[in-house]
């Protein structure tokens, strides 16, 4: 098993997640959510990134086991796997289907450019650059030997490069008052008014869900962590292959179905190790990485923003750099715009490929025929699916405001959570062998977890109705 160092280079399917969360609750609908209504909303992102990574343990349970996705294994279930199929693939469309991060990129890019923030004229400036950075994501995923590797390798970089950014800036500018108001807010309580402060009165709930389904990583985005832990050979996906890229990766040999082993106590030797190894990158990498991407940009964006400012609109991604900008500041602002642009393209890049490689997974899996084509190369599979969420995506980002799509993915997302989490609790507590189920204690956060989300739902569908 690893020692000290060496688990820098086993750890990655959470480096994975952790970067694709950053980009969306992190940097966008959490600060929308912190200007407008205060750091007391923090309470959602803590309780909610707690319960995500109990989550994404529970899903790596799954994968450790059996080397499959979990949604190979949600497709195994009754009625039959058709059905579970094209349930999937739906709640993978209706949440990241929409293109939302190269949009808002786009406007920090323009803000880059012009010094100032994008609005509706500008519409199709903002649009023709989207555009641009979409398809810069599908030229870095033809590269490479492996594509899960590439991405890992390139959040990294991302995670540590942002995260030292935004503590430098945070340890700078925000006053020491601000920081213990954000310690109060991960438990809902308001220094200023002396009282707990869960829900605040009036409270936009597509923004409120969106923000709880987004803090941390979100629905399908969590279960594409599954996808990529095989790939990087957790457990049993040791034994199942890889997806390669177009340009560089050798044809792989990808199993369809997955695999068991024996309750001897060599072998669970061997799974307490991966445990270790699923504990380091859920709870060391990803749970803290995300903690810290959410609070840090929190403090900046509200001391620079006026408390109850909507900053939602093409601007989004700039907003806090063009505060800075009128602060006085100019370039710790370009700074920040830079930042921004850089987080949101490589989110888009991460969700492009987690979606493709999802729909890849569950019709690879769902069909002997779509095995057998192109004699069995599932880059084959993979690209193609790609070229069609490439098309889409260039339609849908003439369609709304990038960032009223990216609302309507992260409400999706809560959806997501409440159906999935009981599937898991199903696949895990049934098709597993004994050896490898939950405890009791793991089965009744699922529920928790369902309820929390569904929670959320719930008010967002009742905002919608009232509306």
């Amino acid at each position: 098993m690893p020692r000290g160092l060496q688990w820098l280079g086993v750890v990655g399917p959470g480096v994975i997640v952790l970067g694709a969360s950053i980009g969306s609750g992190e940097f966008l609908l959490g600060p929308a959510a912190f200007v407008k209504y205060g750091l007391t909303m923090l309470w959602v992102a803590g309780a909610a990134m707690v319960l995500q990574t109990l989550f994404n343990v529970e899903l790596m349970r799954y994968t450790l086991a059996t080397g499959e996705p979990v949604v190979t294994g949600f497709m195994r279930t009754k009625p039959h796997a058709t059905f579970w199929a094209w349930v999937y693939a739906g709640l993978y469309f209706l949440q990241v289907g929409w293109p939302a991060w190269a949009g808002t990129a786009a406007g920090a890019f323009f803000f880059l450019f012009t010094k100032r923030l994008s609005g509706a004229p500008d519409a199709n400036t903002v649009y023709a650059i989207a555009v641009g950075l979409f398809l810069a994501c599908v030229l870095i995923l033809l590269v490479g030997r492996r594509i899960e590797r590439t991405l890992e390798m390139l959040n990294w970089i991302l995670v540590a490069c942002i995260l030292a950014g935004f503590t430098v800036l945070a340890l700078w500018l925000v006053p020491g008052g601000t920081v213990l108001t954000a310690a109060a807010g991960l438990f809902g309580y308001s220094p200023a008014a002396g009282e707990f402060k869960f829900i605040p009165e009036g409270a936009d709930f597509f923004l409120i869900g969106a923000f709880a389904g987004y803090s941390g990583a979100g629905g399908v985005i969590n279960l594409t962590l599954t996808n990529w832990a095989r790939d990087r050979g957790y457990g049993m996906g040791g034994n199942a292959g890889f997806i390669p890229s177009a340009m560089g990766g050798k044809k792989s040999e990808l199993a369809h179905s997955g695999f068991h082993f024996p309750d001897t106590p060599e072998e669970m030797s061997k799974w307490r190790g991966w445990w270790r190894i699923v504990y380091a990158d859920q709870w060391g990498v990803f749970f803290t990485g995300a903690i810290l991407g959410m609070i840090l940009p929190a403090l900046l964006y509200v001391t620079f923003l006026a408390p109850g400012t909507d900053i939602r609109g093409y601007g989004i991604a700039a907003a806090l750099a063009e505060a800075m900008v009128a602060a006085g500041v100019p370039l710790l602002g370009g700074m920040v715009a830079l930042i921004g642009a850089w987080i949101l393209f490589k989110t888009q890049l991460d969700i492009l490929e987690g979606i493709a490689r999802s729909i890849t997974d569950i019709v690879w899996t769902g069909s002997d025929s779509v095995r057998k084509w192109r004699g069995g190369d599932v880059r084959v599979v993979y690209y193609t699916v790609l070229s069609v969420l490439v098309v889409w995506g260039i339609v849908a980002l003439k369609l709304a405001q990038p960032v009223f799509l990216l609302q309507l993915g992260a409400n999706v997302a809560g959806v997501v959570f409440v159906i999935s989490s009981m599937h898991l609790l199903y696949v895990n507590t049934r098709l597993l062998p004994v050896h490898c189920r939950p405890p009791m204690w793991r089965r009744l956060m699922l529920v928790v977890f369902a309820a929390f989300y569904g929670t959320f739902v719930v008010m967002w569908i009742r905002g919608l109705l009232a509306a």
